[in-house]
């Protein structure tokens, strides 16, 4: 099979009949030239030592050099190899918070954008490992499988909001089971848990938890999302605009803070770590780094047709070409002498 690997660059082939009209214009140009210089004969006898054949294979070799150049920009391709191409990497498990806590505004925008844009930077650092996704509350469930499909977790991550989930609340210890029944059970390494939270646990299920992820060799990482300072939660309309701050039953202003204590005893006690967000996401490059030791393992091989690459034959073709065309003389070496002969009278 035949093909090229850049077909636009064959539309630059359109600039070789352009080229060859030019040289031919350049050539009636001067011959007309030639005709109003003088006497006819006293012409063609000056130009008749010029070979005008080799004039014209020149011109042509020129002109075929560049052909032969431009199809060689374009990358012929032709035969074919087959080579196995293996996926490295391991699995990773994000489970984001979208309790109405995440709505806070002690970090800009509030934090459950700044949590969804914290994922984001994540998922553009990876590099062949699976990621699914969890979105967890009161309750939790499975937004995304584990695939390498970047462009579809994104996606699946912009549809998440706190609406997605009817029952309200944290529960940490269910956002942990169900990312950890993602995971495949024949494999028993290189997997990560990562919990994008502000990690207020409202139902103490979370020792459980751990002692299941310890079992099944999770590594648990905990971001945490907001500020240890107690702050409101504001409250939307259907339209989104905002009415106010969530109060309780007796009227009072709920307040929300990050539970610093609680993350990092799930990512202590699973042999992950803590990271606290930042407006400048300076934590990101230390949770990559912490993540890339767990190590990578092959998650599939497959055989691919390669196609060879010819370009050399044709770029071969083109030097040969241009080496060629010096060695035609544009001159008939025995008339030269006899004109010169003429000219000098007979002198030797």
């Amino acid at each position: 099979m035949f093909r090229f690997g850049s077909v636009e660059l064959l539309f630059g082939l359109l600039l070789v009949p352009l080229l060859a009209l030019l040289l031919w214009r350049a050539a009636r140009a001067r011959a007309q030239a030639l005709e109003r210089f003088g006497d006819n004969e006293l012409v063609q006898r000056l130009a008749a030592s010029v070979h005008r054949r080799n004039r014209t294979l020149r011109t042509l070799l020129m002109v075929g050099s560049v052909a032969l150049l431009l199809t060689a920009l374009a990358r012929p391709q032709f035969g074919t190899r087959l080579e196995t191409v293996r996926r490295e990497g391991k699995d990773v498990v994000v489970a984001l918070d979208l309790s109405r806590s995440m709505l806070a505004e002690d970090i800009a925008p509030n934090r459950l954008q700044r949590a969804k844009l914290e994922i984001l930077r994540l998922l553009d650092r990876l590099e062949g490992d699976r990621v699914g996704l969890v979105a967890f509350a009161g309750q939790a469930f499975v937004q995304s499988p584990l695939t390498t499909d970047y462009a579809a977790t994104q996606l699946f991550l912009s549809a998440m909001d706190v609406d997605l989930v009817p029952v309200q609340g944290t529960n940490l210890g269910e956002a942990m089971n169900v990312g950890l029944d993602l995971f495949d059970e024949e494999v028993r390494e290189f997997r990560v848990l990562l919990i994008v939270t502000d990690g207020e646990d409202h139902e103490g299920e979370v020792d459980e938890a751990i002692r299941r992820a310890n079992d099944s060799a999770v590594r648990v990482f905990t971001v945490g999302i907001g500020s240890p300072d107690g702050v409101p939660i504001p409250e939307f309309d259907d339209a989104g605009n905002r009415q106010g701050f969530q109060r309780d039953a007796d009227g009072n202003v709920v307040t929300t803070r990050l539970d610093e204590a609680t993350l990092r005893q799930i990512a202590d006690a699973t042999g992950g770590g803590f990271y606290l967000s930042t407006p400048q996401s300076v934590e990101l490059d230390a949770l990559i780094d912490e993540m890339s030791a767990v190590g990578t393992r092959e998650i599939d091989a497959r055989e691919i047709a390669q196609f060879e690459e010819q370009f050399q034959l044709f770029l071969g073709a083109a030097i040969l070409l241009l080496l060629i065309e010096p060695l035609l003389p544009a001159r008939r070496r025995g008339e030269a002498r006899r004109q010169a002969t003429r000219w000098t009278g007979g002198a030797e």
